[in-house]
């Protein structure tokens, strides 16, 4: 993938006071995401929501789980201010602002990472797979979802009319995040695809709620500047052409679902398909010269 992460951050950071009212087929997915951590045979001790954007699936996991510590992590700070709004004295969860490919949590401090439609906006997804597979702790659970590449297909199409450059961004497909969590390490991953179509009055509708969401094109080859009125009437056109008979215009979206294990620590962790060496702190100080045998000569 090829994204632009500081257009990503300013998007949803732009984004984050109308997120709630607008995100509805990502409110839609979020449920099923927490349905399907309820099968989930654990008791969590801590939670991390990777893209937990205003705080709405770690406020429903801190309810559940009232003895566990949940923790709020996104890329752009005004999503968690806005999640402040969720948070209260008697039911708290931290809020963190960072990069998911550089996690500032502990080592195999993580019973259960949950993260819904994120992945699709990092751009290195074995780096954050890695990261994943170094906080969770062994047998931690990895609970995901996240746009597969068929989605938003007739925008994309519409646009494919007029040019060949990149209008929607590119999406992950399920085999290639499969394989990427093998790779990592993980252990039995089950992996599926539900298809979602949900209908508009006009294109522009689709763009502004697009837009309203911070879900715009963040590809780095994107055309800068606006797209001419000509080109943009070409577009209008063949996606009107796709208008169904309850009058209403189709926006498809691909949505992949990922649950996997975290290994021990005797499967080496990888990332791009090389090991990571890791030394644990024990081991380490035993390498390490006694104080008292410190400036002895030998």
């Amino acid at each position: 993938m090829n994204l632009d992460v500081r257009r990503v951050r300013a998007a949803f950071g732009r984004a984050a006071p109308a997120y709630a009212t607008l995100a509805r087929l990502q409110v839609q997915v979020e449920d099923q995401l927490l349905e399907r951590a309820c099968e989930l045979p654990l008791q969590p001790a801590r939670i991390l929501d990777i893209g937990a954007g205003t705080g709405r699936a770690c406020a429903t996991l801190r309810r559940r789980h009232t003895r566990a510590e949940v923790i709020a992590l996104d890329l752009a700070l005004p999503m968690l201010k806005a999640a402040a709004s969720r948070t209260s004295w008697w039911r708290p969860f931290r809020r963190v602002c960072a990069d998911a490919n550089a996690l500032p949590i502990a080592d195999r401090s993580i019973d259960l990472l949950f993260s819904n439609l994120c992945l699709q906006w990092c751009e290195d997804l074995p780096r954050v797979f890695a990261e994943f597979r170094r906080v969770l702790r062994p047998g931690g659970w990895l609970l995901f979802s996240s746009f597969g590449p068929d989605t938003l297909i007739e925008l994309r199409r519409s646009f494919a009319t007029v040019d060949g450059d990149p209008h929607i961004n590119r999406f992950l497909d399920l085999h290639d995040v499969g394989d990427t969590l093998q790779s990592a390490g993980f252990k039995d991953p089950v992996l599926d695809v539900e298809r979602v179509r949900l209908g508009y009055p006009d294109v522009q509708t689709l763009m502004r709620e697009l837009k309203g969401i911070g879900a715009g094109n963040a590809d780095r080859e994107r055309r800068r500047g606006l797209t001419g009125r000509r080109h943009m009437q070409r577009v209008l056109a063949h996606y009107e052409t796709l208008r169904g008979e309850d009058g209403q215009l189709p926006a498809s979206y691909e949505i992949n679902f990922a649950q996997a294990i975290a290994p021990d620590g005797r499967v080496p962790r990888r990332e791009h398909g090389n090991e990571i060496a890791s030394v644990s702190l024990d081991a380490l100080r035993a390498t390490l010269p006694k104080a008292k045998d410190r400036g002895r000569s030998p």
